[in-house]
């Protein structure tokens, strides 16, 4: 029987930002998934994917309340390394991110799957999240569909081409080093394809 996202079983261990303790925390904590993706702009997949495990180590802690809360999230995103090349705006982000976990979830992440019942309705609260657009909310489905076990039903159509099987298109299929250089490689591909078309 698939796994719905009542019956969600959390993945061995993830590698999305190449860094053991960082991948750890990723595996463990919703909240450090889903900051991680809203990260995952302008920058490198795997550096914004290790931006939680630096907030954490920065904070002592890492729960919604905690950063939504703080004073002065960007001097915490600007301490070398930075966790963002933009430390500013993206500290606001994640801020605006936690504070609205805070307000409508209790703070927990994982309450934004338990319990749906479709990939649509998924999708709906993604895109209803700070900062995630459609493209974003597709892909953070297709990576909880395909890497952490939540799969309501049709999350692969809701996903659009980033829940295809095989691809290599997003963060949602970075599993290894290997698959890391594929994923780059695809999106540099199309970079170049709307490069060409512009001219």
């Amino acid at each position: 029987m698939a796994t719905t996202a009542t019956q969600a079983a959390h993945p061995a261990e993830l590698h999305l930002a190449q860094d053991a303790a960082a991948d750890a925390l990723l595996t463990r904590s919703p909240l450090a998934l889903l900051v991680g993706m809203a990260l995952d702009q302008q920058f490198a997949m795997e550096r914004a994917f290790r931006g939680p495990y630096l907030i954490q180590e920065r904070l002592g802690a890492f729960d919604a309340a905690s950063i939504a809360g703080h004073p002065d999230l960007k001097a915490v995103f600007a301490t070398p390394p930075v966790v963002h090349r933009f430390p500013g705006s993206m500290a606001g982000r994640v801020q605006d991110l936690c504070r609205y976990l805070v307000e409508h979830y209790d703070g927990d992440a994982e309450a934004l799957w338990t319990g749906v019942r479709t990939g649509q309705e998924l999708l709906a609260r993604l895109e209803a999240l700070p900062g995630f657009g459609t493209q974003k909310a597709q892909i953070f489905l297709a990576l909880l569909g395909k890497q952490y076990g939540v799969r309501p039903k049709g999350w692969r159509g809701a996903a659009g081409s980033y829940g295809d099987k095989g691809s290599h298109r997003s963060i949602a299929d970075v599993t290894s080093p290997e698959t890391l250089l594929q994923v780059r490689a695809y999106k540099q591909s199309v970079k170049a394809a709307a490069r060409a078309a512009s001219t």
